[in-house]
């Protein structure tokens, strides 16, 4: 007999770290390894932020806050979500938690009971599913269209009276896309038409090149009382490591989420919630210099995989990845994503992270949150790589 549950047996550990860990274990080794798999800005968080954690540390704010948030970045919160999104929330329906993961996983768990399901659009973030399972959920995955989108006729053939909510993504994690106004609209109203809760992860929000963002929350008071809206400050300000999330939503959700984060893990960290108000409060230019970076690395990167043989990639509107079509390499040596991303691994030293991360095998993903010259010297590799193959 196991002496663990049957719950921490089913848990998958994150393809996404176990990819960045074995990159980080052969560069101690000597190894010149070039990483495609961060998911996580390589700019140093913005100065004014830190040094608005070290005044709060400096100032004695450094006791436990109320479970959901200080009242002075709750409200900055609400501001944010007004002129950003059109979101028009009160304190009460907002919590601040260790990063938007812990959001997440805080509604999931309030939201589902045993045998609801959660419609999943296909590729994914690689956690969604396993807190689904925590919650005792039951996944089901939805493939998307052509350009990694879902709509109201594709979701139709997968609801049942089970269906008790959606996760949406936009920007999205791994293939970047991005949901148009038109898009949500049509997925807004079927959710009300069949009650169905919406978790919009809009944490990639502030990187979106070739568009703009649109909250499905704000399309009207039917989709706003079924919405929660999930965010935080680790993409946008490079502030991952702070852990700094937050989420608006119907007050009495929000508060279950509270009530559960009393007993998990409390408050956030006190002077990194002082760091993430500075954040919302303060100039956006570092965050509007970091996006031109990575408008300058995404162009660069897709320009040099159109021009390679055996993959196809779409460009990707938000966020910083690439996902990238490898399906022509599949052969008997290579059967699959992960097999191509560890021969890449082993013989030419580039980290990928496997589609089958995602929920589709015939891809990887490449993040271009590193420096220029690890992309070009990273994709000279790949190039020879995929050279090659027969």
């Amino acid at each position: 007999m196991s002496s663990l549950s049957r719950r921490a047996q089913g848990i998958a550990p994150s393809p996404t770290l176990a990819i960045s860990a074995a990159a980080a274990a052969m560069k101690k080794r000597g190894i010149d390894v070039i990483s495609f798999g961060a998911g996580e800005p390589d700019f140093d968080t913005p100065e004014h932020i830190k040094l608005a954690a070290v005044a709060a540390g400096q100032a004695g704010f450094t006791k436990y806050t109320p479970t959901s948030g200080i009242p002075e970045l709750k409200a900055a919160i609400i501001d944010k979500f007004l002129s950003d999104n059109g979101l028009v929330y009160q304190p009460s329906q907002i919590l601040v938690s260790n990063g938007a993961k812990q959001c997440l996983y805080n509604l999931l768990q309030v939201l589902l009971d045993p045998g609801d399901e959660v419609l999943i659009p296909v590729p994914y973030w690689v956690s969604y599913a396993e807190m689904v399972k925590l919650a005792d959920g039951k996944c089901v995955f939805v493939p998307s269209k052509a350009d990694f989108t879902v709509d109201s006729q594709l979701l139709d053939t997968y609801v049942t009276p089970k269906t008790k909510v959606i996760i949406l993504n936009s920007p999205s994690n791994p293939t970047g896309a991005v949901y148009s106004e038109a898009q949500l609209k049509d997925i807004a109203e079927y959710c009300v038409k069949n009650n169905i809760y919406v978790i919009s992860d809009e944490i990639y929000e502030k990187l979106i090149y070739d568009d703009r963002h649109y909250s499905i929350g704000a399309l009207g008071p039917d989709i706003n009382a079924l919405t929660m809206t999930v965010n935080g400050v680790s993409k946008a300000y490079a502030m991952t490591g702070w852990r700094i999330g937050y989420c608006g939503g119907p007050e009495d959700i929000i508060r279950a989420a509270s009530a559960l984060q009393d007993h998990s893990t409390s408050s956030p960290n006190t002077m990194a919630q002082y760091a993430a108000l500075a954040a919302l409060n303060g100039p956006l230019d570092t965050v509007t210099a970091m996006k031109q970076k990575y408008r300058q690395r995404r162009d660069y990167m897709i320009s040099r995989l159109q021009d390679m043989h055996h993959v196809s990639v779409q460009p990707p509107a938000g966020a910083f990845y690439a996902f990238v079509d490898i399906s022509a390499t599949f052969t008997s040596d290579i059967t699959g994503s992960e097999a191509f991303c560890d021969q890449l691994l082993q013989h030419y030293r580039v980290a990928a992270v496997p589609g089958s991360a995602f929920g589709d095998d015939r891809y990887i993903r490449l993040s271009f949150a590193t420096g220029m010259e690890a992309i070009k010297h990273g994709l000279d590799r790949l190039e020879r790589f995929l050279a090659q193959l027969k």
